[in-house]
């Protein structure tokens, strides 16, 4: 079953719009990736669905996974390896046959290994079509975190110190250890538990008497292991030579990065280290493309915020500036933004501090402060490559503010980030920098602000009617609403919220990934005359409801009305309007 296939089946069933379908065909072809896993990736369809289509295909039959009916010996029929490299579980077993579940039923070298297993256990095999998350969670069942790390802590036979000075001298003592295997097993079981779970974020962390291991999930930290301090020494050393840091510099920070395959993916783990009084605490970014890479149309951006970022693209030149605090979100954006622009036409340089995921067809390039080669030295250089289009990383000081503006009056899309609450603060920013206001209405094209909120699991997540209070602040934000948003509102009272409590699916947390909250500003005439006759804030927002922008509180509180996100949470991230 090729890709076209697939997608002329979503589109006759109605599940996928036609103009979606072409660009996720083409996408596919340019990320050199199916566009199924695209489709998973993007949630742009309920993976059930995905899973019966294919299963009217191929001709074989779906099946939701009973995993309290999968043994733990069942298990041990198709290796680890197998499973994972092939993407294909055991579901059940009698006398003479093994039924199989797998994702992708056509792929002929998982069929030769599950012939050869059969094989060997002179059974027959039966197939089922299964869906990827609930492959994942049987995959999980192979190896449980805590009792990898409680197998090899065992094999250690580490005696707990009579006080913490003691551990501390013990440390230092035995940190030839962090070569052994126990300590490689502990750091190999740790990544692959955090890529497993999703994690943005590991934490190590030296306690006064524990070694304690946290992830970040969703936006979330979450204690997921406590080891004895002795361990700390020799954890942080293996981290320490997987990213070629140096292990007998323990006084200062450093950072470095490391890359391997984890799940048959390629992942980017990018480490910092820091000095504390109970030894270095390492905080380590996960970098999976298939995560953090999205598409423009999995970003959260809908309607009239759509159709602005995607009319600025297709614009010759010009800025498009994206805001948020930090961990908003805002280099997944951009990322999702040049993908779009990423062609075999187009000269895309980047300068990035660091460089969080490569991408084939962009030109990325890390800044390097220490030694002089910061964003605003890289931006002198990069206009003589002949661009089309820049990313910036971050425009964080007046050199860089201006090098990017002009850039932009000489013909490049540029895309960058800056540090403002809203969209509306991004041009008295600028100005404060140092920028000169005539020239922002010819320079700059969009801005962007946003936040990132939890998506809620779609397997657990029920609605409820909302607390009178609540009522009426949803009331009045709809009625805050511009003119043409109103006119699409199919909401009324009473208006119901959503919930998840929590699920097999979703693991107990009630959430599956974030999506951002947006509101985005363009440049227009009137725009230009109030910046024209002196930048004040009450001009631009006043401008901006004339525009119709559709405020971060206002886009969170119509998807949390469409069950995509909790309300709660949209009040706590977003200001008022």
């Amino acid at each position: 079953m090729d890709d076209k296939t697939l997608i002329e089946a979503l589109i006759k069933k109605s599940l996928l719009l036609p103009e979606s379908g072409q660009k996720l065909l083409t996408e596919a072809a340019q990320v050199k990736q199916p566009v199924e896993a695209l489709i998973y990736g993007r949630r742009l369809v309920d993976e059930v669905e995905v899973a019966k289509v294919k299963s009217e295909l191929l001709g074989i039959p779906y099946k939701p996974v009973d995993f309290d009916k999968i043994p733990d010996d069942l298990l041990k029929l198709i290796p680890e390896e197998t499973a994972q490299t092939y993407r294909v579980i055991p579901l059940s077993r009698d006398a003479k046959m093994l039924v199989i579940g797998m994702v992708n039923p056509s792929d002929t070298r998982a069929q030769e290994a599950l012939r050869f297993i059969a094989k060997q256990n002179r059974i027959s095999l039966g197939v089922y079509i299964v869906t990827p998350s609930d492959l994942e969670l049987v995959l999980q069942r192979y190896h449980p975190y805590q009792s990898e790390v409680q197998s090899a802590l065992s094999s250690l036979n580490i005696k707990p110190g009579k006080n913490e000075v003691q551990r501390i001298i013990q440390i230092e003592e035995g940190s030839s250890v962090s070569e052994d295997a126990p300590i490689i097993k502990i750091v190999a079981s740790t990544l692959r538990s955090a890529v497993e779970e999703n994690a943005s974020d590991i934490h190590i962390e030296p306690q006064r008497s524990r070694l304690r291991i946290r992830f970040r999930t969703d936006g979330i930290l979450k204690e997921v292991a406590s080891l004895p301090l002795e361990l700390a020494q020799p954890v942080v050393s293996r981290v320490k030579v997987l990213s070629s840091l140096k292990i007998d510099e323990t006084r200062i920070p450093q950072d470095g990065r490391f890359r391997t395959v984890v799940f048959g993916r390629d992942i980017d783990f990018r480490v910092s280290t820091f000095p504390t009084p109970a030894g270095e605490k390492v905080a380590i970014r996960v970098l999976d493309p298939t995560v953090g890479l999205k598409g423009v149309d999995n970003l959260g951006l809908v309607g009239r915020n759509s159709d602005l970022v995607t009319s600025a693209l297709k614009r010759p030149y010009g800025m498009i500036l994206v805001t948020g605090p930090t961990g908003s979100g805002k280099t997944t954006t951009l990322y999702a933004l040049l993908q779009v622009l990423n062609t075999e036409a187009v000269n895309i340089l980047s300068l990035e501090d660091p460089v969080e995921y490569f991408v084939d067809g962009l030109n990325q390039s890390q800044v390097r402060p220490e030694i002089g080669y910061d964003f605003a030295s890289g931006l002198r250089q990069i206009v003589r490559q002949d661009p089309d289009v820049i990313m910036v990383g971050e425009i964080r000081d007046t050199e860089t503010a201006k090098l990017a503006v002009q850039a932009a009056l000489t013909g490049q899309i540029v895309l960058s980030t800056l540090h403002t609450n809203n969209a509306v603060g991004v041009i008295p920013r600028l100005v404060d920098m140092g920028v000169e206001s005539f020239l922002l209405p010819t320079s700059l094209n969009l801005m962007v602000s946003q936040r990132l909120v939890r998506r809620l699991c779609d397997s657990c997540k029920k609605a409820e009617e909302a607390t009178p209070d609540m009522q009426e602040l949803i009331e009045k934000e709809l009625g805050l609403l511009p003119t043409e948003a109103r006119k699409n509102i199919k909401y009324s009272k009473p208006f119901k919220i959503y919930h998840a409590p929590g699920c097999k699916v979703c693991k107990g947390k009630g959430a599956i990934g974030r999506i951002a909250l947006f509101e985005v500003m363009t440049m227009t005439r009137e725009l230009e005359e109030a910046v024209a006759s002196g930048v004040e804030e009450s001009k631009i927002i006043d401008e901006a409801k004339r525009q119709g922008m559709i405020t971060l509180r206002q886009d969170g509180i119509l998807k949390a009305l469409d069950g995509v996100v909790s309300m709660e949470e949209v009040l706590r991230e977003s200001t008022e309007s």
